[in-house]
C-alpha cells in the first residue's frame, strides 16, 4: 500500500478545511467515548465503530446538499454526526434513552432522523440500498431535485441486492449516488478471499453506471470528487458509483477479536490516518498551528462529555408505552 500522505495546496478556504477538520474530529473523539462506554456496560448491544474512516462521511457529506437523501448502514454514527445529528441525540440512543433519535428504540445501528433526511442506519447489508433506488424514484416522481446518496461497504457487493438495485436505477436512470466504502474487509473475510473479481468499480461498471476511485484518507481527495460525482448524479445522468478505498482500525464489531488481520497492516494504514494526514497538511500550509489544533480538540472534548451528561440525564421509555408503533392483524377467527 502506499503510505504516503496527501500534500499541496488546497483547493478550498481555510474556515471550511478546519470544519472538515472538527468534523472528523468530532467524530473520532464520539467513537472513542462510546467504546469506553461499551466497556462500562452504558452501552449495549452492537456497536460497530467508524475510527479511521472519518475521512469518507465528511468529505462526501459536505459535498451533498440539505434536500438530498441519506441512506447509511449499520457503522452510521459518523453519517449521522455530520448529517447534522445532534450529538447528545446520537449518544442518547446509543444508551437506549426516550431522548435519543429513534427514541431510545433503534440503538447504535438504526439512528434516523425525517428532518435532516437520514434514512437509517440499516442493520442488514445491502439493506440500504432498494430503500435508496425507492427514494430516488420518488423524488423523480416528484419532480425534486435531489439526489440520493446510499453508503455500504464493499460485502454489500456480494449480496443480490446491490445488483438488483445498481440495474433499476442504471435502467431507469435515477439520481443515486452509490457510495461504496471499501475497508477491505466485510467483518472479518479480506477481499480477495471472497470476490473473484475485486475491481469493485469493474462491478459497478458492467450496468452502464459512471464510476470513481479515490483515496478514502483524503478528505479533500473524497470531497472533490463527490462533488464531481453528485453534479453527474443530479445533473439527470443517472446513477454513478464512488469506491472510497478506506480502512477501520477497530475491529469489526465490539465483539470481534479481530485475529484475521496483520496487526503490522493496522499500524500501516495508521500512518495514513485521516485525522494525521490533514492535519499535517494544514500545518504545513499554515492553516492551523498547534495551539489551535489543541483548542479545537478541546471544544470537541467539551461536546461529547455534553452529549454523555445528556443521555445519563435522559429518561427510560415507560412500560406502557412499549406497544406504541406497533401494527398487528387479528387472527381469523
Amino acid at each position: 500500500m502506499n503510505t504516503s500522505l496527501a500534500t499541496g495546496p488546497l483547493p478550498f478556504a481555510r474556515d471550511f478545511a478546519l470544519q472538515l477538520l472538527e468534523d472528523m474530529l468530532r467524530i473520532r473523539r464520539m467513537e472513542e467515548k462510546c467504546a469506553e462506554l461499551y466497556g462500562a456496560q452504558k452501552i449495549r448491544g452492537f456497536l460497530h465503530l467508524y475510527i479511521g474512516e472519518e475521512a469518507v462521511a465528511v468529505g462526501s457529506l459536505h459535498a451533498l446538499r440539505p434536500v438530498d437523501n441519506i441512506v447509511a448502514t449499520y457503522r452510521e454514527h459518523g453519517h449521522a454526526l455530520v448529517r447534522g445529528l445532534s450529538m447528545q441525540s446520537i449518544m442518547a440512543e446509543m444508551y437506549g434513552k426516550r431522548e435519543g433519535s429513534s427514541r431510545g428504540r433503534g440503538g447504535s445501528m438504526h439512528l434516523f432522523d425525517a428532518r435532516t433526511r437520514f434514512f437509517g442506519g440499516n442493520a442488514i447489508v445491502a439493506g440500504g440500498l432498494p430503500i435508496a433506488v425507492g427514494l430516488a424514484l420518488a423524488a423523480r416522481m416528484r419532480g425534486e431535485a435531489s439526489v440520493t446518496a446510499c453508503y455500504f461497504g464493499e460485502g454489500a457487493i456480494a449480496e443480490g441486492a446491490f445488483h438488483e438495485s445498481m440495474n433499476l436505477a442504471a435502467l431507469w436512470r435515477l439520481p443515486v449516488l452509490f457510495c461504496c466504502e471499501n475497508n477491505l474487509y466485510a467483518m472479518g473475510t479480506a477481499l480477495s478471499r471472497s470476490e473473484s473479481q475485486t475491481d469493485l468499480c469493474a462491478k459497478a461498471a458492467s450496468y452502464k453506471v459512471r464510476t470513481e476511485s479515490v483515496d478514502g484518507q483524503d478528505v479533500a481527495a473524497v470531497y472533490e470528487t463527490t462533488c464531481r460525482a453528485e453534479q453527474y448524479v443530479r445533473e439527470g445522468n443517472g446513477p454513478c458509483f464512488i469506491e472510497y478505498r478506506t480502512y477501520r482500525y477497530r475491529a469489526h464489531s465490539m465483539f470481534d477479536p479481530d485475529l484475521y488481520r496483520d496487526k503490522r497492516e493496522i499500524e500501516q494504514w495508521k500512518q495514513r490516518g485521516p485525522l494525521h494526514g490533514f492535519t499535517a497538511r494544514l500545518k504545513q500550509l499554515e492553516m492551523l498551528s498547534e495551539e489551535e489544533f489543541l483548542a479545537l480538540d478541546a471544544k470537541v472534548g467539551a461536546e461529547v462529555e455534553r452529549a454523555v451528561a445528556f443521555a445519563e440525564a435522559g429518561d427510560w421509555e415507560p412500560i406502557e408505552d412499549l406497544a406504541l408503533d406497533l401494527c398487528a392483524r387479528e387472527a381469523n377467527k
